[in-house]
């Protein structure tokens, strides 16, 4: 949930997004934001006009995520900045796949490379 602006688009409220729908987007952005989303720019991740500075940062979705898009948008963003970003995309994935099937294969995976990023970033 990085960019309050894909809530706008009301062509993704006909997607079945398991877990995280469009419409659920939307009330979450709404809660957090209020009536006034250009003006917190810091609030939201997508708005910053520039990324440089950032931390490096690890990405993990699932690509039939309703963030899918968003995500690879802002990583690709994180990484013309000179960011260090890892997206992990987890193939036929939704939303909060990883806590759905906690013990699958692909979630352990998963969370091996967020983990792996982790060590790595802390030098550990």
């Amino acid at each position: 949930m990085l960019d309050d602006r894909t809530a706008e688009q009301s062509d993704l409220d006909a997607i079945h997004h398991r877990m995280w729908n469009n419409k659920n987007n939307r009330a979450a952005w709404s809660w957090y934001l209020g009536s006034a989303p250009s003006a917190t720019p810091y609030a939201v991740p997508a708005r910053r006009e520039t990324l440089s500075g950032l931390p490096p940062t690890w990405i993990g979705v699932g690509d039939i995520d309703l963030f899918y898009a968003e995500d690879s948008h802002y990583a690709a963003r994180l990484n013309e900045a000179g960011v260090s970003c890892q997206l992990e995309i987890a193939p036929m994935a939704p939303h909060a796949f990883e806590s759905l099937v906690a013990d699958a294969p692909m979630v352990r995976e998963f969370w091996n490379k967020n983990y792996n990023f982790l060590r790595q970033q802390l030098n550990l």
